[in-house]
């Protein structure tokens, strides 16, 4: 059975439903349907790893709309369907079902899941990913008083679960392959903040380390197994090592796939009326010059709007800058722009890295390419000011906080 021709979204998360607020909200009024695997509603991630895991922020509020949101937009909300094949020569997806369904313009909101740990032991009960609503569940009842949590990955998700579970009590590990944490993200200068940040508050943090095994009693976790012979104690093990961008589809139907589905700066993939945005979209960043896939809150958020409005035929591109934040104990931090691992030559401090209360700016040359605020507030416009101009700044001044970031840019 087919449905007739209409604007379909596959991908029923923070993207997915933000480009189907913007296609009616741009005064599109034909069928529009979205599909999602899960079985809840589309809401927002971050709060999986933050306050909601915290049980600082209600269930209700991690949710994107209100349930009646998508009646009264005449949103075909698909929930718990999984599309299985894309044929573009037909315009047309097929449901896990068997339903098929038409389409004039297409959206891939598809994100990504978690690396899964390649050892022996990884699939016991009790060793937990956090993608998903109800991960964030099972991880809130197993952070308790007391109980032995090890976080194998020192990425965002791993340090963030690991400062949710010893808010909660828990003893923790965190176990990293690298010499430190968000190594090849910040590099050095910066990720040893995060390093002293989480010992401060009785985390034991292992670098340089590998997983041998997670053993177990029966079919549950009960450690996790070093290459070096050392085996750590846990209730729970929480793997954080990175995710992939689910693909599958896009691969399935001949798109251009690298890292991502590859789009260009209106967010067309190499298929007709085919479009690609969020974690699953390695996109052509026209400030950047090159293609560039972000994984983070701001990227799901803004990007398929700009998609939403290339499939009504706007002159649109993506240009935002990446951004992200995090919360963890008492700090609070963005990061806005965009550095490869060892593509800038220094950073410069504004104010007191060991206070916690500073900016950080990545330099290549003297032009700044990012900046990251630890509790200080309300410079991000300013810094992607910097970041934007592509002009020569003098490194002493940058680093000078009585002198205002707008004034750097002045003569």
């Amino acid at each position: 059975m087919t449905t007739n021709s209409a604007y379909v979204i596959v991908g029923a998360g923070l993207g997915g439903a933000k480009a189907a607020q913007t296609l009616r909200e741009e005064g599109f009024d034909g069928p529009l349907v979205l599909i999602g695997a899960e079985h809840e509603r589309p809401y927002e991630r971050p709060p999986l790893s933050k306050d909601y895991l915290l049980g600082t922020k209600e269930r209700e509020k991690v949710y994107v709309h209100p349930e009646q949101w998508y009646a009264e937009h005449d949103v075909d909300l698909r929930r718990g369907a999984t599309a299985t094949a894309l044929d573009t020569a037909a315009r047309r997806v097929t449901l896990a079902d068997g339903r098929r369904l038409d389409y004039a313009k297409l959206l891939l909101t598809t994100g990504s899941s978690p690396r899964r740990l390649p050892v022996p032991g990884a699939d016991l009960d009790g060793v937990l990913y956090l993608r998903r609503l109800e991960d964030s569940d099972r991880l809130k009842r197993a952070f308790r008083p007391g109980a032995a949590v090890v976080v194998i990955g020192a990425g965002w998700i791993g340090l963030e679960t690991a400062a949710a579970a010893r808010a909660a009590g828990a003893r923790v590990v965190v176990l990293e392959s690298a010499e430190l944490p968000l190594l090849r993200v910040l590099g050095r200068e910066v990720a040893q903040v995060f390093a002293d940040l989480h010992r401060d508050h009785g985390v034991d943090l292992r670098f340089g380390v590998r997983i041998s095994e997670i053993t177990g009693d029966g079919d549950t976790a009960d450690g996790v197994l070093l290459a070096d012979g050392t085996r750590l104690a846990a209730d729970t093990v929480v793997v954080g090592v990175g995710i992939n961008p689910n693909t599958g589809l896009a691969e399935g139907a001949g798109l251009e796939v690298d890292n991502g589905i590859v789009t260009d700066d209106h967010l067309r993939t190499s298929a007709p009326d085919v479009y690609a945005a969020g974690d699953v979209a390695n996109a052509h960043h026209p400030f950047l010059g090159r293609h560039i896939r972000v994984e983070h809150w701001a990227n799901a958020l803004n990007q398929p709007r700009t998609a939403a409005r290339a499939m009504l035929g706007q002159d649109v591109v993506y240009d935002r800058l990446p951004y992200f934040f995090t919360d963890q104990y008492d700090l609070g931090m963005e990061y806005t722009g965009y550095v490869e691992p060892g593509g800038y030559d220094r950073v410069v401090f504004r104010g007191s890295a060991e206070t916690r209360e500073f900016i950080a700016f990545w330099l290549a040359g003297d032009r700044v390419l990012a900046g990251m605020n630890v509790n200080v507030w309300d410079v991000t416009e300013p810094i992607q000011d910097l970041i934007r101009s592509r002009a020569p700044i003098d490194p002493v001044r940058l680093a000078d906080p009585q002198v205002p970031l707008e004034s750097l840019l002045t003569r």
